[in-house]
């Protein structure tokens, strides 16, 4: 099999709502299960830093289902300054945290919602980077109990993309 062209950023976010933007996340099972759950909630696209893992390496595409080989993806090379370029393209760009100051999910998911989302997430274990989140302009987090710090990254972004995504499963079905 030979590597196709990759797209490219224009062509990721060309007409996208909602699209995941991964940072410096190097776990392969995560970035399978991210592209997973791009693919499972209709997510437009993913976008990865330079020092995310290659989502084409095998293991990656095994946990995504081979959904890594069907969803829009693109590196992110001038990072982190590109969050300026989505913001200018109509992105609301939505930090995902543990943080316990960040608004939850639900509030975010039951307001008005931004018309296009890119939604933030950082590396296992270190999470965004500071840069990364001074540019968010909003900050969410996933509620859970006091003695659980976080989730697991690719678990924490399917939680995300079900509370933010315009599919509706009835109409898909039929």
């Amino acid at each position: 099999v030979e590597r196709g062209r990759p797209s490219s950023f224009d062509e990721v976010i060309a007409d996208a709502r909602l699209i995941v933007v991964l940072e410096d996340v190097a776990n392969a099972d995560n970035v399978g299960g991210v592209f997973r759950n791009a693919a499972a909630f209709g997510a437009d696209g993913v976008l990865l830093t330079p020092s995310s893992c290659d989502p084409l390496y095998r293991k990656a595409i095994r946990t995504s289902m081979a959904a890594s080989l069907t969803v829009p993806t693109a590196r992110l090379h001038d990072w982190p300054d590109v969050l300026s370029t989505l913001k200018s393209r109509g992105f609301t760009l939505v930090a995902l945290t543990p943080n316990a100051r960040a608004e939850t999910l639900d509030t975010l998911a039951n307001r008005s919602r931004p018309t296009r989302i890119a939604l933030l997430v950082g590396a296992e274990g270190a999470g965004l980077s500071e840069a990364a989140l001074l540019r968010a302009d909003r900050r969410v987090r996933i509620p859970v109990r006091p003695n659980v710090h976080s989730l697991n990254l690719a678990v924490a972004v399917g939680i995300a993309l079900s509370r933010l995504s315009t599919l509706t499963f009835a109409s898909d079905l039929a």
